[in-house]
């Protein structure tokens, strides 16, 4: 067994709560990636030490999808190559559930972060509450065109949360407005860093967040970033990981 299997069997062994079986619910993460330096950077924020899921640990913001990211008017579709790719893979979902994954990326990054991917709209700003207040505030509506799909991953059998993931990545540059005030001390995340890629703080992500972040380095040393590349699916079988590509036969 090598040495990221055994980090990985001791991290599903902490997790493991032996709970009867629980059908992963839809959730999207965004990482968002700065390349204008020679060593890209991606943006990671570290967890309050109280919350109960990782605390204290670094992360990408992300989280479940709401049921009303489908009703959300946008700025731009999001692009056909994209779709297709999120259409891929086992069960089968709708066009309009692969377009709640990519807009609740951005509500989610939104949220945690303060950091928010939209564009001017080009009629009157539709009045969006809740998460959605900043868009409004700043005139915008969400823009899923920059997006990519980096990978998919389920949580393992017998976890008390389990979540059908779908990490997406886009460039710093589609940040168009921040809101003050998200992060700090009581808040689910309470410190921001935009970090090196192979730097100490990703060293101490979970082991699925990493395997993702490699997937993503490779993506990037190989250059602009392209909806033609293979989306690998991580996904547990027989109390092992597999690793399988979207679409593949």
């Amino acid at each position: 067994m090598s040495e990221t299997e055994k980090v990985e069997k001791e991290q599903a062994e902490k997790e493991a709560d032996h709970h009867p079986y629980r059908r992963p619910v839809d959730a999207a993460t965004l990482i968002l990636v700065d390349r204008t330096a020679a060593i890209p950077k991606v943006l990671v924020g570290k967890r309050h030490d109280k919350v109960v899921f990782m605390p204290g640990k670094f992360v990408f913001p992300g989280g479940r999808v709401d049921k009303s990211d489908n009703r959300i008017p946008v700025a731009a579709p999001i692009p056909g190559a994209l779709e297709a790719n999120l259409l891929k893979g086992s069960p089968k979902i709708t066009p309009s559930r692969a377009r709640s994954l990519a807009i609740a990326a951005i509500r989610e990054a939104c949220e945690e972060t303060g950091l928010c991917l939209g564009r001017k709209s080009n009629g009157a700003t539709p009045d969006l509450e809740g998460p959605w207040k900043p868009f409004t505030e700043a005139g915008l509506l969400p823009d899923p065109s920059g997006l990519f799909l980096i990978a998919r991953a389920i949580t393992p059998p017998g976890r008390v949360r389990r979540f059908d993931t779908r990490f997406f990545t886009a460039d710093a540059s589609t940040i168009t407005h921040h809101v003050d005030g998200v992060i700090h001390a009581d808040a689910e995340l309470v410190e921001l860093v935009w970090v090196e890629l192979g730097s100490k703080p990703l060293a101490d992500l979970h082991p699925m967040t990493r395997n993702v972040l490699n997937e993503l380095e490779k993506r990037l040393a190989s250059g602009p970033l392209s909806h033609d590349a293979a989306v690998p699916f991580f996904h547990f079988y027989g109390g092992k990981m597999q690793k399988d590509v979207l679409g593949a036969a």
